[in-house]
């Protein structure tokens, strides 16, 4: 039976997917764009996307006046600092790699969360999580157990986790008072006005200089509509029903979608440690997802998922 909270899992394994692709999408992106040209145009595109089901479906779940600064907050953590950080950091190392790092985001959240919404985990959540960033660690480590990776490209990409963090909690708020479709549409528009200046300054005139093909209009449309049009509405869908601290869990799935779509798309290796660190992963996952019955939480717009 496809309950709510079924169906919320279902949402949190789809959304890594496409976030476990977007890395792939976004090394081929670079072969033609830079990191601020790729990051407005599928903002771009997915506003524009969002907008029109936003207006023909949800108008009239507009955000209040009381939540604009929550918004405008959440907006500034993702997508304007989390993509800073993933993208240029994605310019400094392989796609794996920057998945990996990425994945740590559950190893944090449990203290946030705690911090800042109470939310507890019982020890089988905590030890799913030890299990599951264990695998992660497997697969970023060389045979030799030697980490090759660029500093610089890694503390990017920690910012992006810190990004992701605080993006968590803001969601977590705004959840139960909206439609995701409304958080996403409200969050992309506000991105692209933020990244705006800096597209202009910096991209425009070399972004004006490349010339279009199937590859790169195809890696733009998946990464608009699938990672940041698709894949956030289901993640700020899933959040409401499980909590940031079990859907951040699934982002250890990343780096598996990521590592096996590189190895069929981009030709990175596919090594023993790395099928070894994806079982891992997987087993944290499953593990972490065992939860007490008072841990349930109620679902106060039920009426958008029943529909």
């Amino acid at each position: 039976m496809k309950t709510p909270i079924f169906r919320s899992y279902l949402l949190a394994l789809f959304a890594m997917i496409f976030w476990g692709m977007s890395f792939v999408w976004t090394k081929i992106t670079f072969e033609y764009l830079g990191p601020l040209s790729t990051i407005f145009i599928r903002l771009v595109m997915s506003s524009i996307l969002l907008l029109i089901v936003w207006l023909l479906f949800y108008r009239k779940n507009k955000i209040k006046r009381e939540d604009y600064k929550l918004i405008l907050i959440s907006a500034f953590f993702s997508p304007f600092f989390y993509f800073i950080g993933e993208n240029f950091g994605l310019m400094e190392v392989s796609s794996t790699v920057a998945s990996v790092i990425i994945a740590t985001i559950p190893v944090f959240t449990p203290f946030v969360a705690y911090l800042f919404l109470r939310e507890k985990l019982s020890i089988l959540n905590f030890v799913g999580l030890v299990i599951s960033f264990s695998g992660v660690i497997v697969m970023l480590l060389k045979k030799d157990l030697s980490f090759n990776a660029s500093l610089k490209g890694v503390l990017l990409l920690l910012f992006a986790v810190a990004a992701a963090l605080g993006s968590g909690v803001s969601l977590r708020k705004l959840s139960l008072k909206y439609h995701p479709v409304t958080i996403v549409t409200y969050q992309n528009i506000i991105g692209t006005i933020l990244f705006l200046p800096l597209f202009l300054y910096f991209d425009l005139k070399a972004m004006l200089q490349v010339e279009m093909n199937e590859a790169l209009l195809t890696s733009l449309i998946c990464l608009a509509v699938f990672a940041s049009t698709l894949a956030f509405i289901f993640f700020t869908a899933s959040i409401r029903h499980l909590g940031i601290s079990r859907v951040n869990i699934f982002s250890n799935l990343i780096p598996v979608f990521t590592a096996i779509f590189s190895f069929l798309l981009l030709s990175e290796s596919f090594s023993g440690s790395k099928i070894l660190g994806m079982a891992l992963v997987i087993a944290g996952v499953v593990l972490a997802q065992f939860k007490r019955k008072a841990d349930k939480i109620d679902d106060p717009l039920k009426q958008f998922y029943t529909k």
